[in-house]
């Protein structure tokens, strides 16, 4: 018995195909990247504040200093791998890899600007690791996609058009209703249409990906208008991404925005390539158990890592002081709701 379900994993498991390993491989060069480049941005405003006025405090002295712009650069080589590894590689397997440039940004931190990793940071690292190793190890293989247009007739399916129309019509409701209301004092308002309108751009992002791909390889996806329809798509949708996730930033604190918005963005992302790109039709139920516990463990790695960051073995006083002074919220916690002195009146 114990054998035939040994033979039956090693059949149901055929390794990963070279598409994989190549989004794979752009998707760590990605985290890499973006993780190193946090560290170097900090650098030169460090430098910069140290001869100017610091950022903090209004100014933009930073803008004139080469070390600022050079680590810009390789946050933007990060997003381009991004971008590149989806169009190779299912969300599945590229999206939740994300987690991993907090870790490297948080190891480089440790090493380059000596504050301190707690040990509850380390552990969180650990998770994240293996969190990712088990989703790498069962991740779908990419459907063989040879045009454009198959990616436009899966967005055009029933399943999915039923998800998109769901999104928009929820996105509008939380802009036109909600935001006015609770936006300054209710952290999900915000979250939640960055986590909507991204899990839309992500799939354009990976049609977009997909056709510039096989243009590159000599079948020309540029004279199909399903390829501008996408590109209108992602501009659409990474304007509205971004100006509401400035907003959570600017309302809120970055240690509680950063975790829940990846859980929520990452869920939904996973959530739409399921049913868009029908990730879980090959694969069977041991896999796809296996993938969410993968994914389950980064998430809590993340959270941990987060809320740890910030401390140290001194006194809470000194613990928290940082965030104290900049941020003017309690010490004692991270409130999920703006405090009444922040509210717009």
């Amino acid at each position: 018995m114990a054998q035939e379900a040994t033979q039956s994993w090693i059949s149901s498991y055929k390794g990963m195909s070279s598409d994989n390993i190549k989004g794979l491989i752009l998707a760590l060069s990605s985290s890499s990247f973006i993780g190193a480049s946090f560290i170097i941005k900090k650098k030169g405003l460090k430098k910069a504040g140290a001869s100017g006025v610091r950022a903090g405090a209004g100014g933009y002295s930073y803008l004139y200093e080469p070390l600022w712009w050079t680590g810009m650069i390789t946050m933007i080589v990060g997003e381009i791998a991004n971008f590149a590894a989806y169009a190779f590689a299912p969300a599945i397997l590229v999206t939740p890899l994300g987690a991993l440039s907090i870790i490297i940004s948080a190891v480089l931190a440790h090493i380059i600007l000596r504050e301190r990793l707690h040990i509850f940071g380390i552990l969180g690292c650990v998770l994240c690791v293996v969190g990712s190793t088990t989703i790498v190890l069962h991740a779908p293989q990419e459907r063989e996609i040879e045009s454009v247009t198959q990616v436009w007739d899966l967005a055009t399916e029933p399943a999915f058009l039923f998800y998109a129309a769901l999104v928009l019509a929820a996105v509008f409701i939380l802009i036109v209703h909600v935001i006015p209301q609770y936006g300054q004092t209710h952290i999900m308002v915000y979250i939640a249409v960055c986590s909507l309108v991204g899990s839309l751009s992500v799939m354009s992002v990976k049609a977009l990906g997909i056709a510039l791909k096989l243009t590159f390889s000599g079948m020309n996806q540029l004279m199909y208008p399903q390829t501008w329809a996408f590109t209108i798509i992602v501009f659409m949708c990474v304007i509205t991404q971004m100006n509401y996730l400035n907003k959570a930033l600017d309302t809120f604190n970055t240690a509680i925005v950063s975790p829940i918005y990846f859980v929520m963005f990452t869920s939904l992302t996973i959530l739409a390539s399921v049913i868009m790109f029908k990730d879980w039709d090959r694969q069977n139920p041991t896999q796809i158990v296996t993938e969410m516990c993968g994914f389950v463990t980064i998430l809590s790695g993340t959270f941990l890592l987060h809320k740890t960051k910030d401390m140290a073995d001194g006194p809470l006083t000194t613990r928290f002081s940082k965030h104290t002074e900049e941020d003017e919220f309690d010490p004692e916690g991270i409130p999920l709701r703006c405090p009444e002195s922040l509210r717009s009146p």
